[in-house]
């Protein structure tokens, strides 16, 4: 398979390629469940494809393996439909890539360390990246360094496999993301140790989405960059351990989350107060979720997503991340 022909992953050839891989891209880490739809683009195809209802294998493989489409691919109707309800606007990857040059240059401390930009475009540069020892700053600090794509739709500031505009394949070594910028610098430095450090990218590389057939996609663009990093550095296919490796990183890293409120989207709920007079009469108060009632990000009743802290190896909630107000 070339890289060309991986712009639209085939979840039923996903399914054939490696066992237990869809699975584990499928995975809510926060309800211990799979991952929900979060839209009723898919309604129309009946129980399973409800706003509220898991995506399991079945509904998106077989004669479903069609389903699941980046956007560059859906219908016109289905893409300004998303705009309104979701205000879903992809960025164009020259966007992305001046904005990732703008992080870069803060860190580097120079312009232009990847590429030079040109007009809609850039220009890759190929010599090996030089890092700026004199402020103490090593390779494997850019690798741990922490980036993160909020709202990331099909992640296309983390990888850059294709044009979100026009849907065209952008050659490996153009590609702009800022896991694609960390799995230069492995190919570049690591050596023997190829596969160490490219686990410290991934680990290092956080998004979070809304839509879960966007986030579904965004999992198998990150899945699908290592291999495309992996078998244009050794010349063969990974070992099924090492994509399984990844798989979990990326299940864990690109997860699903309502971005105002810290949790799985539409998981908040209605609470009931059961009330008894003198005479022993029952009455039912129905409240707001508190969060919701008091805008408040901590107080939230629905399911709080989880994430991994990988220098520890456990999990810890979102919100707690955040700067106490």
């Amino acid at each position: 398979m070339t890289i060309s022909s991986r712009i639209d992953i085939k979840e039923n050839a996903l399914l054939r390629m490696y066992d237990g891989i869809l699975e584990t891209l499928l995975k809510d880490h926060s309800s211990d469940k799979n991952i929900i739809w979060a839209t009723d683009n898919y309604e129309q195809l009946g129980d399973g494809y409800y706003f509220s209802d898991e995506i399991n294998i079945p509904f998106i493989t077989g004669k479903n393996g069609d389903i699941i489409q980046p956007r560059v691919s859906k219908d016109k109707e289905t893409q300004l439909k998303r705009v309104r309800d979701k205000a879903e606007v992809f960025t164009p990857c020259w966007i992305c890539n001046m904005q990732n040059n703008l992080v870069d240059e803060a860190w580097f401390g120079r312009k232009e360390v990847f590429n030079k930009e040109t007009d809609k475009d850039w220009e890759t540069k190929l010599d090996t990246i030089v890092f700026p020892t004199a402020d103490g700053k090593t390779w494997q600090d850019y690798l741990n360094d922490t980036r993160l794509e909020i709202t990331c739709g099909e992640a296309p500031y983390l990888v850059s496999r294709y044009g979100t505009i026009n849907g065209k394949p952008i050659p490996l070594h153009s590609r702009i993301g800022m896991l694609d910028r960390k799995m230069r610098i492995v190919c570049e430095q690591a050596g023997d140790d190829w596969m160490h450090y490219a686990l410290i990218a991934y680990q290092n590389i956080y998004g979070f989405e809304w839509q879960g057939d966007n986030l579904l996609i965004a999992r198998e663009n990150l899945l699908y960059t290592f291999i495309d990093y992996y078998e244009d550095y050794f010349g063969e296919k990974p070992l099924i351990g090492d994509v399984k490796h990844i798989a979990e990183i990326i299940s864990w890293n690109i997860w699903q989350m309502d971005g105002l409120k810290g949790v799985i989207p539409c998981s908040c709920h209605e609470e009931t107060t059961i009330n008894k007079d003198l005479f022993g009469s029952k009455t039912e108060t129905k409240h707001q979720c508190p969060g919701c009632e008091k805008n408040d990000i901590k107080k939230h009743n629905g399911i709080y997503c989880k994430i991994m802290d990988w220098e520890k190896n456990e999990p810890i909630r979102f919100i707690d991340l955040m700067k106490r107000q």
